[in-house]
């Protein structure tokens, strides 16, 4: 199994949340392969931890690795108890942080690390990071590499299992079967959501819906849901690190949340997994804000919240965030060749708020330079591509 990017720290015991397949169990047990495992996917586990907490985390010994920790939330407990009493050290993995951050899992605050883990960054599989995607210009000979890798990329998306899949007819099946099953099924029982047809009609109406404002009487409308039941659906979703969001970003910090939010998918591959045919300008946009998400995510972008921007007349900026006192807008164009009319929303958003901005757009071209002071960058410079804007 290949390295993962991520920085883990091991002063403390930590939980890692990301969503199934992601390859959190794989990264503890290469890491830490001295650690006694146990994994809640496991009835006879799963019962034990429930019925008797306290007694299956002392079985675990002083240093164990325990997986899917969202089907018993109460063992967080006991947990905390032999942490702070018998200097135990527990890496703890959950596939959703449901019912992880009520009542019981806060009694870990302050006693754990928190990380994300998504999928791999594209190019993740294929060694360490070469190079800084706001900041370097991959070679020629690597930007070419990159841009025949694209295709597979846009295709099946970067889940692990699908990585080392040795063809593109098994990583299909393999899509197929996540649909089934981790995507929907291993959901619903999780979450306690009755209506299959629902959750597929809420994928499906994301996935036609990429780009545009989440509105959840829509959604409702377009699932046969009510909107209490629509409303569930998607945090569920949310919670289970298949979807993330983009909300309305304003000058004032206390109302960067008012603005309605933005839905896009953690990996291609979810949207691929339900054969909706969507743009290719759509496919790209979540492409490219899901491999910028994946970065921030594990510390590779020094950002809390990424946001969009939208003015009251309808002209909008795909993604802007804030890091050491700079503000950064991107646009996403499915073009060759950009013309100033593609970078004019982020001009006037500089004329706007008075202060210099990083600019940037992101494009299928192959070329690396200016157009009215915006720095456009190959899509294809994303592979094997980190950030500067590293957390400290």
């Amino acid at each position: 199994m290949f390295k993962r990017w991520i920085n883990l720290k091991t002063d403390k015991s930590c939980l890692i949340l990301g969503p199934r397949r992601c390859g959190k169990t794989t990264l503890l047990k290469s890491r830490f392969p001295d650690y006694n495992y146990v994994t809640l996917d496991d009835l006879d586990a799963l019962n034990w931890a429930k019925k008797d907490p306290k007694g299956f985390v002392t079985h675990l010994g002083a240093k164990a690795v325990i997986d899917e920790i969202q089907r018993c939330p109460e063992l967080t407990i006991a947990v905390k108890y032999a942490i702070d009493n018998e200097n135990a050290h527990f890496l703890m993995t959950g596939s959703s942080s449901i019912g992880l951050f009520d009542s019981a899992a806060d009694t870990l605050a302050g006693r754990i690390h928190l990380y994300a883990l998504p999928t791999p960054c594209w190019g993740e599989d294929k060694g360490n990071y070469i190079h800084d995607i706001f900041h370097d210009q991959l070679a020629i000979v690597d930007l070419a590499q990159a841009r025949r890798k694209i295709q597979d990329a846009f295709s099946f998306g970067q889940f692990p299992e699908i990585l080392s899949a040795p063809d593109p007819e098994i990583k299909s099946e393999l899509l197929q079967n996540y649909k089934n099953t981790y995507f929907t099924r291993d959901l619903m029982q999780l979450s306690n959501i009755e209506s299959l047809e629902g959750l597929y009609a809420i994928f499906n109406h994301l996935i036609r819906s990429i780009g545009s404002h989440l509105e959840v009487s829509n959604f409702a409308r377009e699932a046969g849901l009510s909107y209490p039941t629509t409303k569930k659906y998607l945090n569920i979703l949310l919670q289970s690190q298949l979807i993330f969001k983009l909300y309305g970003y304003q000058y004032g910090p206390a109302k960067r949340y008012i603005k309605a939010a933005k839905s896009y998918f953690s990996d291609i591959g979810i949207i691929k997994s339900f054969n909706v045919n969507i743009s290719d300008g759509y496919l790209l946009e979540n492409f490219v804000l899901a491999e910028l998400e994946k970065r921030r995510k594990i510390g590779l972008i020094n950002t809390d919240q990424f946001f969009y921007y939208k003015t009251k007349s309808g002209r909008e900026i795909d993604l802007i965030f804030e890091s050491d006192n700079q503000i950064f807008a991107i646009e996403i164009k499915a073009k060759q060749n950009p013309c100033s009319r593609d970078v004019r929303n982020m001009v006037e958003f500089e004329k706007q708020l008075n202060r210099p901005i990083k600019k940037y757009l992101f494009y299928l071209g192959d070329q690396y330079h200016k157009l009215d002071q915006v720095y456009l960058i190959p899509v294809a410079s994303l592979y094997r591509g980190t950030s500067s804007l590293v957390n400290s």
